[in-house]
């Protein structure tokens, strides 16, 4: 058992997600930045998919009453088990009743927390996610929340430390364009990738809202709601572009001008707010099949 005696500025339990429930108005939700849960679970012998803990800008203390084999990946932060500082990137093990603490990160937002065997809270539509826009799955965590843990992992422990590396700053990622573009002016798409956005505070697990540049319409008017994938890069009236993330609603209105690369979007994932994104444009073979990959 884990019980978290603080749980940072916004903590949750997260897996990969509850795909294929799009149809009923139900966000696949998950890790915001998944390759980094699956690492952290990798690192301690458990299957890609086992629930974690998701931190936002760190600052959280938990005690493990019985111990257990620890990783902790994503945003890098300050890491102490029992007040002996200890390492990212690695299993670490905390003793029974030691308390693992966890500062503020260097740089980056989202740091994940994989204990062996997994934390397993009641599934919901076959995820353990908590999703912050519909309200599925377990609450937040607080002070006093006690987390269940699983008493066994498949695979042993293997790797004691996978080397980190650092992505450009500021990140640039990777857009196709549309399905929507023509609702824009034509220099629009240019527009966004000719300089950088900033990450704005309003941002959080459904989207990344950025300030820059706006992105002006040739088409008034809204769109029929239709379907928004992970990474749609949607355009408000006012120009001002949201990058969807995994809490992003399965419809929407305003008009997408780009989509992030699947592969990108943890990054976008990890921009904190006063930070710079950038863009640059790709094509694909066949823009529409990454459009639909959710």
């Amino acid at each position: 058992m884990i019980e978290v005696l603080a749980p940072g500025p916004y903590a949750t339990i997260q897996d990969l997600g509850r795909p294929g429930f799009a149809h009923l108005g139900v966000p696949r939700s998950g890790a915001a930045d998944a390759p980094s849960l699956r690492l952290a679970n990798r690192l301690v012998g458990n299957r890609d998919d086992a629930a974690g803990v998701e931190l936002t800008f760190g600052g959280a203390a938990l005690r493990f009453r019985g111990g257990g084999w620890v990783a902790l990946t994503g945003a890098p932060c300050p890491v102490e088990v029992s007040g002996r500082p200890a390492g990212m990137d690695a299993p670490v093990w905390v003793p029974p009743e030691a308390v693992l603490r966890v500062g503020t990160p260097r740089e980056g937002l989202r740091t994940y927390v994989a204990v062996r065997g997994g934390v397993r809270v009641e599934r919901v539509l076959g995820s353990r996610s908590t999703d912050s826009l519909s309200g599925l799955g377990p609450p937040r965590l607080e002070a006093g929340t006690v987390l269940p843990v699983g008493t066994a992992a498949p695979a042993a422990i293997r790797v004691d430390h996978v080397p980190r590396r650092r992505p450009p700053r500021p990140p640039v990622v990777r857009v196709l364009p549309g399905p929507r573009d023509d609702w824009f002016v034509r220099e629009a798409l240019e527009i966004l990738c000719a300089g950088p956005y900033e990450v704005t505070p309003a941002s959080n697990r459904i989207g990344a809202r950025l300030r820059g540049a706006p992105l002006a319409r040739r088409v008034g008017g809204e769109l029929p709601s239709e379907g928004m994938p992970l990474g749609a890069v949607q355009v408000p009236p006012e120009g001002q572009p949201i990058v969807f993330l995994a809490d992003h609603p399965p419809t929407g209105g305003y008009p997408v001008i780009a989509v992030v690369a699947a592969a990108d979007v943890p990054v976008v994932a990890q921009t904190r707010p006063g930070d710079l994104l950038g863009f640059r444009l790709v094509q694909a073979a066949n823009p529409m099949s990454s459009y639909f990959r959710s």
